[in-house]
This record gives structure tokens, C-alpha cells and sequence, in this order.
């Protein structure tokens, strides 16, 4: 029989995904990172008040930093909070940092956050390096997602019939 966990509450869990990262870029490979944040970052974080809208990674001087993620302001916190879509230091090994240097030097590739979740009680990001695709991608995309649906539709009232 599994045991289960003595700890009660939250502790793991996604508090935010960027649904529009799969749709506007093919994600080749992913990795996880912590994040230097404030107090107040954190509690907004919890209350899942965060926009991922032009969220992007940066590296820039052996460090890599979370542009552009909107992190809504704590209602409660003491002056004033924090500024909304400031650089926000990850938390990655150097030679991850080198390795996706190396990779977003190659033409059209970029640094994405695909999600924001708790892991052990801490944030973390997951950071997808991604391509950009083009329109005619997407609607591949959709078709495929639409013919996928039909055949389990069918699949479905099939069922149904011979049961």
C-alpha cells in the first residue's frame, strides 16, 4: 500500500502556464530553473497573478535573466511591492548557462518560460528552447488536432453502439 504524504497543503503544482508557447513555437527541449524573487513576488505568485504575454530569457554576462513576465503587484505588501515586469534573476549551473548560449546563437531560436510551478515548497520555472512557427505550422497543428478529436469522437459513439 503507498503511503501518503504527512504534509498537508501545497506543495507541488503548476501556478501558471503559458498556453501560447506551444501554439507560437515547436519546443525542442526544456529545463528547469529556480528564481531570485521578493516577497511580495512570491505571494502574487501563489495568488497566480502572473502574464506570461512577451516573456522571454535572456543570457547576458554568464548570467540568465526572465524578461518581460508580468508578476501583478501584492495587494498587502509594505511599500509598494515590486515593479511588475522587472529582469528576474535564474537560478541555472554555469554549464547550462554555456549550453544554451550555445544554442540560441544558431539562427531562430529563443528562450521561452512555458511554466511557473512549486516544486519541494519552491518556484521554479520551466524554460522551453524553442523555434518560432510559421502560419502554415500552425494550421497543421490545428488540423491534426481536429482529425485527432474526430477519430476518438468516433471511437467514442462506437463504443457506445456495441455496449
Amino acid at each position: 500500500m503507498a503511503r501518503k504524504s504527512k504534509k498537508k497543503g501545497k506543495n507541488t503544482g503548476v501556478i501558471a502556464l503559458n498556453r501560447r508557447a506551444r501554439f507560437d513555437y515547436a519546443v525542442d527541449d526544456t529545463l528547469e530553473a529556480g528564481m531570485v524573487l521578493l516577497g511580495s513576488e512570491v505571494k502574487s505568485l501563489r495568488g497566480g497573478r502572473v502574464n506570461f504575454k512577451d516573456g522571454y530569457v535572456r543570457i547576458s554576462n554568464g548570467e540568465a535573466f526572465l524578461i518581460g513576465v508580468h508578476i501583478s503587484p501584492y495587494a498587502h505588501a509594505r511599500d509598494g511591492g515590486h515593479e511588475p515586469e522587472r529582469p528576474r534573476k535564474l537560478l541555472l549551473h554555469r554549464n547550462e548557462i554555456m549550453r544554451l548560449q550555445g544554442t540560441v546563437r544558431e539562427k531562430g531560436v529563443t528562450l521561452i518560460p512555458l511554466k511557473i510551478y512549486l516544486k519541494n515548497r519552491r518556484l521554479k520555472v520551466l524554460i522551453g528552447v524553442a523555434r518560432g512557427k510559421k502560419s502554415h505550422d500552425r494550421r497543421e497543428d490545428i488540423k491534426a488536432r481536429e482529425a485527432a478529436r474526430d477519430i476518438a469522437s468516433a471511437m467514442n459513439s462506437r463504443r457506445i453502439r456495441s455496449g
